[in-house]
């Protein structure tokens, strides 16, 4: 009895200072104490339910009948517009606060909300080596059902609510890229309700221009209802080597030689300072050293970033095995290293072992409690960017980034980016090795403002043929915008298929120029 009136008593006080202080200075000044005590439990029982919830429905083996069935639901929403007239744009009825990205879509509120409830993995087929998805499934879904049976995506982005929708119609990247490209590369096919409320599939061989033409579409060329996606065999750990490298040549130097090498399963740098990095190289083994097994993803381990940087203190390299899933969300627990604005002490040990089981809180839920007033401020003191330049501009680049934002630590991540149609490709006829800059957190640059600094890295991304990803604040002009991506399918297929007066244009969906 006696704990329950202590939490009970100490819920009182806690609504008593928030009554004194506001609510708005305690999410701006103390978010920490909103964070921990009502976020993370939040966050916790969404993550049960979701995963009970996709796992009762693929051992019932009810998706693919109940996915029929939405879809024609989504057709009939689409015609039912239509014959209203089309008066507004559509777009998905899901929040924008349920998203990853950090952007707030303004425009749910003014468009046609057509409401889509996939979320569900379809059918695992192991001869085919494919998986079929529903859009809204999450990263974390197909790690936890896929790793248990064997499987593998090629590339598997990071954060578990990542879901494929978005990295379709947006972008992912994992350090397997180097092998297999971006997330929409292991792609095999796409299923879409179009403008007039059609139902088309498109494969690189069947409606190819409509293949090509969805990654980076964000939405605006029809409505996502189902996608196959290669898998491969996994094995249980990775062997993982972590090498600290100083000064810049020789950091651009290693990454780019270990990027190049495709026995390589997986590269992946973190800089430090301009200086200073740790380039990690692994393999996919079921073979393990029990003396150096390392459970990294459990949730009283050190924050991944963190355990990285004691190899470059102590100027030592080292050798780990780690879980396969364990790997793929090592940057999870603390959304890459974002986690340690909101929570300060998160990485210590103390908090680590109490409470490390409820990290981290969901993005969703941080977005829909952050308030006009505190995403001000993040927009103004705060980046959140992942440019994409080619590997040959690596070093002009962090020099750039050094210049205009002045961001650490800083993500590197190397791809492979086809010659093939669409939005985005290389400048020649052939493949180009890329390389993914992400840069999270306060700007130490001074006189900081985010306008004019992120148009300055915006026109270098530009001047070597590179890409931002678009789930980021975007600053470019119209011109600007597609200076940077290909439209010329994008635009051929938007007249053909009548979206011009279904689905805003790409640029008018999420940039900063044409949303304000």
């Amino acid at each position: 009895m006696e704990p329950a009136v202590s939490l009970a008593v100490c819920a009182l006080l806690f609504l008593l200072w928030v009554r004194v202080k506001g609510l708005e200075f305690v999410l701006i000044h103390q978010r920490w104490v909103f964070v921990c005590l009502f976020l993370l439990p939040l966050s916790l029982i969404f993550d049960i339910y979701y995963y009970v919830r996709a796992w009762v429905v693929f051992k019932l083996s009810s998706a693919p009948r109940l996915h029929e069935q939405r879809v024609r639901d989504i057709q009939k929403q689409v015609r039912e517009w239509k014959e209203q007239g089309s008066k507004t744009f559509m777009c998905t009825g899901r929040p924008g606060w349920l998203t990853v990205s950090l952007r707030v879509g303004k425009y749910k509120k003014t468009h046609k909300n057509i409401m889509i409830n996939l979320m569900d993995i379809l059918e695992v087929d192991t001869k085919k080596q494919i998986v079929r998805v529903e859009p809204l499934v999450s990263m974390g879904q197909v790690t936890a059902l896929l790793n248990s049976i064997g499987w593998t995506l090629p590339v598997l982005p990071e954060l578990d609510d990542l879901t494929v929708g978005g990295l379709i119609m947006g972008t992912g990247i994992e350090s397997s890229s180097h092998k297999y490209g971006l997330f929409q590369h292991i792609c095999t096919a796409y299923e879409l309700i179009l403008a007039d409320g059609s139902f088309v599939r498109c494969t690189p061989s069947e409606n190819s221009d409509l293949f090509y033409a969805v990654p980076w579409s964000c939405g605006t060329l029809g409505f996502l209802v189902a996608a196959e996606i290669r898998i491969i065999p996994a094995k249980k750990y990775v062997k993982l080597r972590f090498e600290p490298v100083r000064g810049l040549e020789a950091i651009c130097e290693k990454f780019t030689h270990e990027s190049q090498r495709l026995e390589n399963h997986f590269v992946e740098g973190l800089l430090y300072s301009l200086d200073e990095a740790v380039i990690m190289t692994g393999v996919m083994t079921d073979d393990v050293e029990p003396s150096k097994l390392n459970s990294i993803g459990s949730y009283y381990k050190p924050w991944f970033f963190k355990h990285v940087e004691n190899y470059l203190k102590t100027n030592r390299e080292g050798l780990e095995y780690i879980p396969l899933r364990h790997y793929y969300h090592r940057h999870t627990r603390s959304i890459f290293w974002e986690l340690q604005d909101i929570i300060p002490f998160g990485n210590n040990p103390i908090f680590r072992y109490l409470f490390g089981w409820m990290v981290p809180p969901k993005i969703s839920l941080l977005k829909l409690t952050q308030g006009e007033t505190l995403r001000k401020l993040y927009e103004q003191h705060h980046v959140v960017q992942d440019m994409l330049v080619p590997m040959k501009c690596l070093a002009q680049a962090l020099h750039t980034f050094q210049n205009d934002i002045h961001v650490y630590p800083i993500w590197l991540c190397p791809f492979i980016l086809p010659s093939q149609p669409g939005l985005v490709h290389p400048k020649g006829d052939e493949a180009e090795l890329y390389v993914d800059i992400g840069a999270y957190g306060e700007p130490r640059v001074k006189h900081f403002e985010a306008r004019s600094c992120m148009r300055q890295l915006e026109k270098f991304v530009r001047s070597v043929h590179g890409f931002q990803m678009l789930y980021a604040d975007c600053y470019m002009n119209r011109e600007e915008f597609w200076e940077m991506f290909d439209g010329s399918l994008y635009h051929k297929l938007r007249k053909q298929l009548g979206c011009q007066d279904a689905f805003p244009e790409v640029y008018d969906k999420i940039c900063k120029a044409a949303r304000h």
